[in-house]
């Protein structure tokens, strides 16, 4: 049975061997190799076949044409139909395009990415970019660092040395009215209108890193958006406040020899209990009045003007926005890191002080002890003890029986 299967194998092969040959087909010799042959050459030899090729090295054919990479978007349609990369490269570029939009409604309406910029403390990119690098990666770390380091030092200061002065408020005699009705009226309103605008610009600014993970996000946006209301309408009463204020008490800041050596000394706080003599206001509040108020708040007050746009023809466009925020939101925590000190010294740091703006009197001795100068310019008569509507002159003299001195 085993012969017969291979003799039948063997005849079939034959068969197949001589219908090859009958058709033209050159048997090949049975004992020589098949030539080698390459996978290129063999690719390029058959008919109809296809070479492959990398595709990094796949150029379209248009690129070949002089001056390519600097073709306008309508003559690469022209060449390559649907090939939009001259318009999206000028997009990027920041190259403002057409719109039928009139340029009073929407100055940027054909401008999609804005032009590249290097804000200071960003690298150079997209305006855009730039803006928000400056405001996460140095305003918000840098000032909350600043806030917190005045909150610590005075902290501190405060049980280390304690509040200054000596408790006057059992001493009787005379007073002297230290700040009139309408001093005190602009003080407190325009103190009023910076701790509304000073808390509502920290929720917003800072208030996602303390304040979300504890009342959740839902809460967090309605408070955010209604601070949001409350900074906006604030504003224009601490500009107005602000205007009075440095109307009203700019006369009593003006640097005398009195406050170089009252700076030499450090106002005396480094030192025992003993007072460094000045005028009406000392080197320190002159410093805190020009360098913590009436600079830094101009620029401020005018900044935040941009940002809610009230001033024709500034911030209609990203760019003023960018850099107005940029000016309004370092001069803000500026101005609050200072303010920090003033309120402190006006409330625990000094014995006296809140009083003496609460109620606008001081006596005799807390003058004396806090502002020598300045007592002795009462006493010698060149400036009046009491300063308001004479109506008022009875306040200042001494308090009737059984009742106590105010400071």
């Amino acid at each position: 049975m085993k012969h017969f299967v291979w003799s039948l194998a063997v005849a079939t092969s034959v068969a197949w061997g001589a219908g090859a040959l009958a058709q033209g087909a050159a048997p090949a010799a049975a004992d020589a190799p098949a030539p080698m042959v390459a996978p290129d050459a063999q690719a390029s030899a058959a008919p109809g076949g296809i070479k492959s090729q990398n595709i990094f090295e796949v150029k379209p054919d248009a690129s070949s044409l002089a001056g390519y990479a600097g073709q306008t978007n309508g003559e690469r349609a022209k060449v390559q139909p649907g090939n939009n990369a001259p318009m999206w490269r000028d997009v990027g570029k920041g190259v403002t395009g057409y719109s039928s939009l009139p340029k009073t409604q929407a100055p940027e309406a054909g401008n999609l990415i804005q032009p590249f910029v290097q804000y200071p403390g960003s690298r150079y990119t997209n305006a855009g970019e730039a803006w928000r690098q400056v405001r996460n990666h140095w305003i918000i770390p840098y000032g909350a660092a600043l806030l917190a380091i005045v909150l610590l030092a005075l902290a501190i200061f405060y049980f280390v040395k304690g509040p200054m002065g000596h408790d006057h408020s059992q001493a009787g005699g005379r007073r002297i009215e230290r700040f009139t009705p309408f001093e005190r009226a602009a003080h407190w309103s325009n103190a009023l209108a910076f701790c509304a605008l000073a808390v509502s610009g920290i929720v917003m600014a800072f208030g996602k890193f303390f304040l979300l993970p504890v009342i959740g996000a839902a809460l967090f946006g309605w408070l955010t958006y209604a601070l949001k209301y409350v900074h906006n309408f604030m504003g224009p009463l601490f500009a107005v406040s602000l205007l009075v204020i440095v109307v009203t008490f700019v006369k009593d800041n003006i640097a005398n020899r009195a406050d170089f050596v009252w700076l030499t000394k450090a106002g005396g706080m480094l030192g025992g209990d003993h007072q460094v003599p000045s005028h009406r206001f000392n080197a320190g509040e002159k410093g805190l009045f020009w360098w913590g108020i009436t600079i830094p708040g101009i620029f401020v007050v005018v900044t935040g003007l941009v940002l809610n746009k009230l001033i024709p023809g500034l911030g209609d466009v990203r760019s003023d926005m960018q850099m107005a925020h940029m000016v309004h939101a370092t001069l803000a925590i500026w101005m609050m890191a200072l303010i920090c000190g003033h309120i402190y010294m006006g409330t625990v740091g000094m014995r006296g002080a809140y009083k003496a703006m609460k109620t606008g009197y001081v006596s005799d001795g807390w003058a004396q002890e806090h502002h020598q100068l300045w007592y002795d310019d009462v006493q010698a008569g060149k400036i009046p003890r009491q300063r308001s509507d004479e109506a008022q002159a009875g306040a200042a003299a001494a308090p009737s029986a059984g009742q106590p001195a105010q400071v």
